[in-house]
């Protein structure tokens, strides 16, 4: 009994020091989580800002449409080969560990250097900053707020986030969930508005929906780009499979629920805009979803810039939860410091790579406007998709020996891949300007840090490296994951 006693007291200690058993990233997203993440992620700003962009290309409500749906469908197909590829390589940071599978280190190192060092980071900073200005606004009615107080506000975001996602997972998950159920709650009462103005008979902006169309390749392509813009975040489960509670069942059933969920709310939504406003009143407005309240909602038009502000700080945190399992692959396949890919002893969190990604993302509040740069990336987002769903096709052929969970019709990759040809394409040809070869550039520019630190692995790099390492190692609280035995055995 009294051995019985001290056993148990030794267990109670064990649980209250929180000491786990393994050092791994714990499966803790089930479904409703997975689906809140897509939902989440995908919702961000760009839906109640500016679907003008669309429209600006389209010329015309029936067009419009048409490409908002397409672009749903786009990114599903893309999606349901991103859950094979997820299923058949059950490893966390999205399109790297495919990457790396099917063409070898160099691309995965390229994606994850141009991803960790401007297009992630980046787009984390810009959507705090569209958070903090919504935030600020009602404080400095009549007139712009301070530059200092949105960017102070933004980095306060990243680090409110950042903090979260490096505690636990679970919390991260929960305040996931908690922002997607309110920005569902203003998708709900913009859609709800417009159908019900619509049934009343306000049905006068969808009078020949088609009038006036002038369809060409430049424009139709680039009303796609800025459509898929809106989309993007459908690839962001594939970021964290290794935390997905049975992942062969809940990937693809909340890629499918989730994407589908967006795409409706997306046309239901742009019918609600067009049901109150022109096509040249839309066109003029600089937030269409609070032009939209401040029409319909009224006296309670401050509903609107609140919940777009829930919206936007959602889509942040699902990007920095995701985002920050990049930069943990890559530090454990030996492409940035071996300690982002340590794991919180006490925590079970890539807690190195979430501080690390946050810092990244706090910098780039630092300039006056990064849209523009990011802008001239998007482009290296569609080639990096074509180039990951390429590599399924590839696998079909060079990796018939993986477990295939899911198996998509091989005419989706092959659909998929070139339109991700002509998405990449398109921009160029219809516009070209100097940027697109500088974003090219800067993305070969890799190559020379991949030679000098992952390929040589020169001498002096190694002795600055392994005591930093080390001081951070014990100042973290953190240790190198243990292998993971189910993902080793499906590869």
């Amino acid at each position: 009994m009294e051995t019985n006693l001290r056993k148990r007291r030794e267990d109670e200690k064990s649980i209250q020091s929180n000491e786990p058993k393994t050092t791994t990233l714990q499966k803790e997203l089930g479904l409703l989580s997975s689906i809140s993440i897509i939902v989440g992620t995908i919702i961000g700003s760009g839906i109640f800002i500016s679907p003008k962009s669309v429209l600006s290309n389209a010329e015309a409500v029936g067009p419009c449409l048409i490409i908002w749906a397409a672009c749903g469908i786009l990114a599903t197909l893309g999606a349901l080969c991103f859950a094979e590829l997820g299923t058949m390589i059950p490893k966390s940071g999205g399109e790297y560990p495919y990457l790396m599978e099917a063409f070898g280190p160099i691309p995965a190192y390229l994606f994850s250097w141009t991803s960790l060092i401007v297009m992630k980071p980046a787009s984390f900073a810009i959507i705090c900053l569209s958070f903090s200005t919504y935030v600020s606004a009602p404080f400095y009615s009549g007139c712009q707020p301070p530059d200092i107080v949105i960017k102070c506000l933004a980095a306060t975001a990243i680090l409110f986030i950042t903090t979260v996602n490096a505690l636990s997972v679970r919390l991260g998950s929960y305040l996931q969930n908690v922002f997607t159920a309110a920005k569902l709650v203003i998708v709900a009462i913009i859609i709800i508005s417009g159908l019900i103005l619509l049934a009343q008979g306000n049905t006068r902006n969808f009078e020949n929906s088609f009038e006036s169309t002038k369809v060409s390749v430049g424009t139709i392509s680039l009303a796609f780009y800025n459509g898929l813009w809106a989309y993007d975040g459908w690839n962001q489960l594939n970021y964290i499979t290794e935390e997905l509670r049975n992942p062969y069942r809940n990937l693809p059933l909340a890629i499918v629920i989730g994407i589908s969920l967006v795409t409706v709310c997306y046309i239901l939504m742009n019918v609600s805009y067009f049901t109150v406003m022109t096509t040249t009143e839309l066109l003029q407005s600089q937030a269409v979803a609070v032009t939209f309240g401040d029409r319909v909602l009224y006296p309670a038009t401050w509903v609107v810039p609140l919940f777009v502000a829930f919206s936007t700080i959602g889509a942040a945190n699902g990007t920095c939860f995701t985002a920050g399992r990049l930069v943990y692959v890559a530090g454990r396949e030996g492409h940035m410091l071996k300690v982002l890919s340590y794991i919180s002893v006490k925590r079970l969190t890539p807690a190195p790579a979430i501080i690390f990604y946050g810092i990244i993302a706090t910098i780039y509040i630092i300039p006056g406007d990064i849209n523009s740069l990011i802008n001239y990336f998007n482009f290296a987002t569609w080639l990096f998709y074509g180039l990951t769903i390429l590599g399924l096709i590839v696998m079909r052929f060079t990796r018939k020996e993986l477990e295939r969970p899911i198996k998509v019709p091989i005419f989706i990759p092959i659909l998929v891949t070139l339109l991700s040809v002509f998405l990449v394409l398109a921009p160029i040809i219809s516009k070209p300007e100097l940027e697109y070869l500088y974003c090219v550039l800067f993305m070969l520019s890799g190559l020379i840090f991949y030679y000098l630190f992952v390929y040589h692995k020169f001498g002096w790099a190694q002795k600055i490296s392994k005591p930093i390492t080390m001081h951070l190692q014990m100042l973290m609280e953190v240790a190198p994951p243990e292998e993971d035995p189910e993902a080793k055995s499906k590869l």
